[in-house]
């Protein structure tokens, strides 16, 4: 297995074509609890899902985040995006943290985990934080998803800042807002198959 120890190059990443992430076709918002069952049943099916949250930036000094505003888990073939404020899909959501059953790969949950205390008073289960995998390769600094997406798949994976930032309590998502969250859950469940791929 190759033993990448040096992250690549900005400038190299830029240079890269972009990786091809999930579309729309196959980005669900669940919006009730009808759809909530569905995704629950076909996530927990799968038994391992790329896991991310996203939330409203908090601008002021001291200002404490009430995120996560959206939640997202995406096999390889789909994504399904959650919103915390929709109380019908509530018990979906924790059902999904909760499960032992259900592995969740992500980058960097730190601040996710955080947040999911404070917004729900629990401690997700079954996580797997891709940057442990990485510093067992022998990376000292943090490896995000770009970075990973670069090194394993020689592609550059476009995060566009005004996204980042934008505001994801929204009660409507914009359609580019839910192309982003989908594939940062969709980079990690492909980091996570690739790495494994290489033993």
């Amino acid at each position: 297995m190759p033993h990448f120890n040096i992250l690549p190059h900005k400038d190299d990443i830029a240079a890269m074509e972009p990786f091809t992430g999930l579309t729309m076709e196959n980005i669900f918002l669940v919006t009730d609890k009808r759809q909530a069952d569905l995704a629950v049943e076909e996530l927990l099916k799968a038994g391992i899902v790329g896991f991310d949250t996203e939330s409203r930036p908090t601008f002021q000094k001291g200002e404490k985040s009430e995120g996560p505003h959206v939640l997202q888990f995406a096999t390889e073939e789909k994504a399904y995006i959650f919103q915390s404020h929709i109380e019908e899909t509530k018990d979906a959501i924790m059902e999904l943290l909760k499960s032992p059953d259900l592995n969740k790969i992500g980058f960097d949950m730190r601040g996710d985990l955080r947040q999911i205390a404070d917004r729900f008073g629990i401690r997700p289960s079954a996580l797997s934080d891709l940057d442990r995998h990485f510093k067992r390769l022998g990376y000292r600094n943090s490896v995000g998803a770009k970075s990973a997406i670069a090194m394993l798949f020689k592609k550059k994976l476009i995060k566009s800042k005004s996204i980042t930032t934008s505001n994801w309590a929204e009660k409507e998502l914009s359609e580019r807002q839910l192309i982003y969250a989908a594939n940062d859950a969709y980079a990690a469940i492909k980091v996570y198959h690739a790495l494994n791929a290489q033993g």
